[in-house]
């Protein structure tokens, strides 16, 4: 649970800040996003540990971007022999190589 500090800036914030405009779009109004950081690294450790533990809650599962358009061409892909399947591991091992690890 958050300091009372931080409950109460948050809460402010949520009243003050719209979430979504006309078409859909995400932004804050009243601050900027770098403001946001600031504020939040100024927070004592406790405060932002509790902000960090938080947040991923408020995100989308990992792969909901992926549409079903997306989905249906790699099938079709992989149905004409236009790409293959790699094992997990040489997936592994390509992402390594890529990061440089």
């Amino acid at each position: 649970m958050p300091s009372k500090s931080v409950a109460d800036g948050l809460e402010r914030a949520r009243l003050k800040t719209p979430i979504a405009n006309a078409a859909g779009g995400s932004y804050v109004e009243l601050m900027k996003l770098a403001e946001i950081e600031h504020a939040v690294l100024a927070l004592p450790d406790r405060d932002r540990a509790w902000l960090a533990a938080r947040l991923p809650d408020t995100l989308p599962p990992p792969g909901t971007d992926v549409s079903d358009q997306e989905v249906a061409q790699r099938e079709r892909e992989m149905a004409s022999g236009e790409v293959s399947a790699i094992s997990h591991e040489e997936f592994v091992r390509r992402v390594q190589q890529h990061r440089g690890r």
